[in-house]
């Protein structure tokens, strides 16, 4: 492209988080159009949730300057992630993006339960209505003693040229390891893994209430996972889609027999 692109960042963490920060910070410096766009409050596990505060029918978005991003406008929207990619790609906050990144995500996001993950979810909006994403996310782990959230910028920005050949509608996956080496790790291309990091588990039911729990998944992934290989150091991306079709054997023919 001859003109710098267009990039939304947004997140589920909220427009707070320092990982956006950092991320909008890094493709800024770039020369690249960024603008920010995030929820006004933690939007975690919200998936493609398009859930957005109304008020009188309508949504309030508060412009809202962030110290360090001088140059770049930023809001604050009562909404899901999956909300914000959706009506950026509508022309709420200029031009429909060319790309929206979303993270840094404090936490890994792998396996197949990103399906649960706004983070995630907001990439995924972006690739459906036209443009590309990317989700990043910064493996933490639960109770890490320094968050390198820059190096896990560079990373994403550094896939941006590759995510520029694919063609619209292309959506990655990143994760980085919670690393301040000089060395970068490596890219690698992954499948998903069949789990996540993390599982919610039922830990108590009374009466008429739960309580849930988190515990660390305990089995091995496949070697060319994503879970393996952020394990092994790597930064591991994968190529995503959202929900679409499957072809189901014999579905025809048994609709055709079937009887109301």
């Amino acid at each position: 492209m001859n003109r710098p692109t267009r990039i939304l960042v947004t997140n589920d963490d909220g427009i707070s988080s320092p990982g956006l920060h950092a991320l909008a910070a890094e493709l800024a410096a770039g020369g690249h159009d960024v603008t920010v766009a995030a929820p006004s409050a933690e939007s975690s596990g919200s998936s493609a949730s398009i859930i957005a505060v109304e008020d009188e029918g309508r949504i309030h978005v508060e412009e809202r300057p962030i110290e360090g991003l001088d140059g770049v406008r930023a809001f604050a929207v009562p909404g899901a992630p999956g909300f914000i990619s959706m009506i950026a790609a509508h022309g709420a906050f200029g031009d429909p993006p060319d790309v929206v990144f979303s993270g840094v995500n404090r936490g890994a996001n792998v396996g197949r339960a990103i399906l649960h993950s706004g983070t995630v979810g907001a990439a995924l909006t972006a690739g459906i209505n036209g443009g590309r994403g990317m989700a990043v996310s910064l493996d933490t782990g639960l109770d890490p003693a320094e968050l390198h959230w820059k190096h896990a910028a560079r990373m994403a920005a550094g896939l941006l040229p590759v995510l520029l050949d694919h063609e619209p509608g292309t959506v990655l996956n990143l994760n980085v390891p919670n690393s301040a080496g000089t060395d970068q790790p490596e890219y690698r291309v992954a499948t998903l893994a069949e789990f996540g990091i993390v599982q919610t588990t039922m830990a108590e039911r009374g009466h008429q209430y739960i309580r849930l729990s988190v515990e660390d998944t305990v089995g091995e992934a496949e070697e060319h996972s994503d879970f393996t290989l952020l394990a092994a150091g790597f930064a591991p991306v994968t190529a995503i889609t959202a929900v679409t079709e499957s072809a189901v054997p014999l579905l025809q023919e048994r609709l055709r027999n079937l009887v109301p």
